[in-house]
This record gives C-alpha cells, structure tokens and sequence, in this order.
C-alpha cells in the first residue's frame, strides 16, 4: 500500500464520527473500557465493539487485559499528537485569540493533552522555559540548555532517563485552544508526571481538565515567573 492509499485508510479510519469522539475522550490519557466509550460515543456496545476493532487492527489503539476487563487507550503518543492537531481545525481563530475574559477554571485554561499538559497554563509553561533559557526552541521541538538540564535534574528528570527510549524528547504541541505550542514529547511527559507527583495540579473527575493548586501557583511564580490570572 503506498503512502497515499495509507493516509487515506488512517484518515477514514481516525474522521469516523463515533470513532473520532471515542478518541477525544482518550486524550486524557487514561485507558477506557468498550462500555465507557460506548457511552461518550452514543452508541451500542455491538457498534462500539466493532470500531474498536477497526482501530485496534489499524493500530491506533492498544488493548490491555486485566482479568475480566478490557481497556483501550492510545497505541502510541503520536496518535494522540494528530487527534490534538484536528482540534485546531474546529475552532474560531479569531474568536479563540482574544479572549480577555479568561477563567481560571475550566479545560480551556488547563488539561491534559494524552501524558503532558496543555491549555493556557500548558503554553505559559513551554514560553517560561523558553524565556528562561531552559528550552530553546528549535523547527519542531526544544533543545534542552545545559541550564535546563540542571532545572529539571531538581525534578529528578535526567538526560539518562530518555537514553533508551525512540520517542521524541521534546516536541512543539499546537495547543487547539491557544494557537501556540506548548511542551510535548518525552521530557514534557515526564514534567507533567513530577509536577502532578508534587500536587501542583489536581485531576477533575471525568474530564481532561485540571485544577492549578495552591502550591502550583506559588511554585510555578517561583521557580519560573509565571503569574496565572
């Protein structure tokens, strides 16, 4: 199969309306079960079931056994990365790029982008760690300084963690809310997992949005400058 024959099948495969919405919810990064996406998909378990076997043979997703229970989630990140990216396509650029009424909740101003963080905190973050010459962005991703190596080592995030590993280290994620990149990748995983470890961020129940705590308000102005409204 060529390279077109192969974009279209992935395409076909990904734009399906009950499938696109099962792999919106799996943006969260969590594994779900054929029942759970039955529901967020508005559909019957035999039609759910049918779709994810579609996506499971074109290895868009994966399928994990434990005991009784079935759970589905991303195969790999860049899957999550394409699903991210059409989000851009349905939005207002104009209406989404002035908003000067911005809430402090909500999954607009922070979420979960699959394993890292997104929204408004997420690109604050990415442009602190560029301003503070930790990240120096590059085509695609982030090159680490020798700075930003010694920043994150203070999370316990070495250059050694990410030796033998094929995934990207860093990548730029166009944010589908806030038009400009936030950190993705290896290392932008691995902070999003320490920060969440130190209880900066709280999860919401059912949903991709995060809280922004107390103490990840005052460690994020500290360590990094950023003031959130």
């Amino acid at each position: 199969m060529g390279n077109e024959e192969l974009f279209v099948s992935l395409a076909s495969l990904i734009c399906e309306p009950a499938r696109a919405k099962m792999l919106w919810n799996l943006l969260d990064g969590r594994a779900y079960t054929a029942s759970e996406l039955a529901i967020v998909s508005d559909i019957s378990a035999t039609s759910a079931s049918n779709h994810l076997s579609k996506l499971l043979e074109g290895d868009i997703i994966k399928l994990e056994v434990q005991g009784r229970h079935r759970y589905y989630s991303f195969s790999r990140p860049e899957i999550a990365y394409v699903v991210e990216s059409l989000a851009n396509l349905a939005t207002d650029k104009h209406k989404e790029s002035i908003n000067l009424n911005r809430s402090e909740t909500g999954i607009r101003f922070c979420r979960t982008c699959y394993d890292h963080l997104a929204g408004y905190v997420g690109v604050k973050l990415a442009e602190a760690l560029e301003q503070n010459k930790l990240l120096i962005k590059t085509a695609s991703g982030y090159d680490v300084s020798a700075k930003g190596w010694r920043f994150f080592g203070e999370f316990q995030i070495t250059k050694n963690d990410f030796s033998k590993s094929r995934r990207q280290l860093t990548r730029q994620c166009l944010d589908w809310t806030e038009r400009k990149p936030h950190l993705a990748g290896q290392l932008g995983a691995a902070l999003f997992k320490k920060m969440l470890e130190k209880k900066w961020f709280k999860n919401v129940r059912f949903s991709r949005e995060l809280i922004v705590t107390f103490k990840g308000h005052e460690e994020l102005y500290k360590l990094l400058g950023i003031k959130l409204q």
